[in-house]
């Protein structure tokens, strides 16, 4: 363990502990968050009038790009 806080920089022994622990838990919070959808129902389809909309909601209308002809 002391030659992985070295090779890591970190200063002590905690901070690598520490560092270990809040990416587990990180891991375990994105672990739920899929299980999470997969246990979701079918949401609508992400195709291309999905991203139109969404850009249509969240970007003002002056900074879009202008549509072409």
């Amino acid at each position: 363990m002391d030659e992985q806080v070295a090779l890591r920089g970190y200063g002590t022994f905690s901070e690598y502990v520490r560092e270990l622990i809040r990416k587990d838990r990180e891991r375990q919070h994105l672990r739920g968050l899929l299980l999470d959808g997969a246990d979701s129902p079918p949401a609508s389809a992400a195709d291309s009038a999905y991203f139109d909309r969404l850009r249509e909601r969240d970007i003002p209308a002056r900074l879009r790009k202008p549509e072409r002809s």
